[in-house]
């Protein structure tokens, strides 16, 4: 197919027919939307992030765009990339067409071409080297209309010329397979990924978080996580054992997809899978407690659960008990009103005791005391059982 027809043309998506949009690409001229949005457009999801690849240079987008008043920030411009902000406030990332002079499995030397298909040959997967103009008109240089139709996921040229490209591929392969992937996972890119498995090691644990959220909030990624495990994939940056078993349990009862909870299901270790992943704080402290022991008794009565709703509090009671498989507990979670004890240190300094580690202490008892009540103690008893240990202790 030559480069002065599309492929195949389909009408022209409602989002293309912004007025915005429209404003951005009269002032350009030839470009095209490429990568995600033409993939998500052709299988009927909605469009995420705005890519546009255009032969223009850098310093060329960015004046043909000050022309007509469109901001331009330049978010990229020494790899051809320039980031223009629609009068909506929306982003649009416009990168000149590029080909690789040299890579280092994660940087790329590159230079600016006029070539689509060269621009097209350095991407990763077929899916990913699809380009829609303005008029609807796909150009598809390396045959990933039918992948994209079929779900198979594949890489642009030799697999492992990619993967030494950017490490990163092994990971991001994983990770479409469990999103788009309807077919089996392509035997050579698999193959690939086993090869050059051991150099995710070598990645930032940033990146690699990016990859393992978007992969573990497919609909089902536990077939997809089995074929890590298989390839030596999964072992090579987080920690074994894996427990595919309770993902797939979790899976069936969870109302939604919730990312940490599920690396949680699959791992025993979430001290070290929080450091490689240089998860936040509270992710990290999170993934930590949900690895470790379960503190909720499936069986145990209301009145047990409403005092471990009240100590660890609604998000992660709920987080045990799905990890639990305890999912008829959750109702238990949704009516909880979590009460506040009515007395304070003022009330302790109040019956002549001095501040300091006695006051904590006395709350801490009628706190339990309080809490054995099933949270009915009412600010009178709870002053009148304070008064009672006050006096105790004299």
């Amino acid at each position: 197919m030559s480069d002065d027809a599309p492929t195949r043309r389909i009408a022209p998506p409602d989002w293309l027919l912004d007025p915005a949009l429209t404003a951005l690409l009269d002032a350009l001229g030839e470009a095209r939307f490429v990568g995600g949005v033409v993939r998500d457009t052709l299988l009927g999801r909605p469009p995420g992030d705005l890519d546009l690849a255009t032969p223009l240079e850098p310093f060329d987008v960015v004046e043909r765009l000050r022309r007509v008043g469109i901001r331009t920030v330049p978010t990229g411009i020494a790899h051809g990339t320039v980031t223009a902000v629609l009068s909506d406030g929306r982003p649009v990332e416009i990168t000149t067409l590029r080909r690789d002079v040299e890579t280092d499995g994660r940087h790329a030397t590159v230079a600016f071409t006029a070539d689509w298909a060269a621009d097209a040959a350095r991407r990763d997967f077929t899916m990913n080297a699809l380009y829609l103009d303005r008029t609807g008109g796909i150009w598809d240089p390396m045959q990933g209309l039918d992948d994209c139709a079929v779900g198979r996921v594949r890489f642009v040229g030799a697999p492992l010329r990619r993967i030494d490209e950017d490490v990163l591929r092994i990971a991001r392969f994983y990770r479409f397979q469990a999103r788009y992937g309807r077919v089996p996972a392509d035997p050579a890119a698999r193959a690939a990924c086993r090869e050059r498995a051991a150099r995710i090691d070598g990645l930032a644990g940033e990146r690699l978080q990016t990859e393992t959220r978007k992969l573990l909030t497919a609909e089902d990624p536990t077939p997809t996580v089995r074929l890590m495990i298989e390839d030596g994939v999964l072992g090579a940056y987080l920690p074994v054992p894996f427990h595919l078993d309770r993902l797939t349990a979790l899976i069936e009862i969870e109302p939604k997809a919730d990312w940490i909870r599920r690396l949680a299901a699959v791992l025993d270790d979430g001290t070290t899978a929080a450091e490689r992943l240089r998860l936040s704080n509270a992710d990290r402290d999170r993934l930590i407690a949900l690895t470790g022991p379960n503190p909720i008794d499936p069986g145990a009565g209301t009145k047990a659960q409403r005092a471990l709703l009240y100590r660890l509090g609604v998000p992660l009671y709920r987080d045990f008990a799905l990890l639990g498989g305890a999912d008829h507990l959750l109702t238990i979670a949704e009516t909880w009103h979590d009460p506040t004890l009515p007395i304070g240190g003022a009330d302790v300094r109040a019956l002549d005791i001095p501040a300091g580690p006695t006051v904590g202490a006395l709350l801490k008892q009628v706190e339990a005391w309080w809490i054995e009540g099933d949270f009915q103690a009412d600010r009178a008893a709870c002053l009148g059982r304070l008064r009672t240990l006050g006096l105790a202790g004299e």
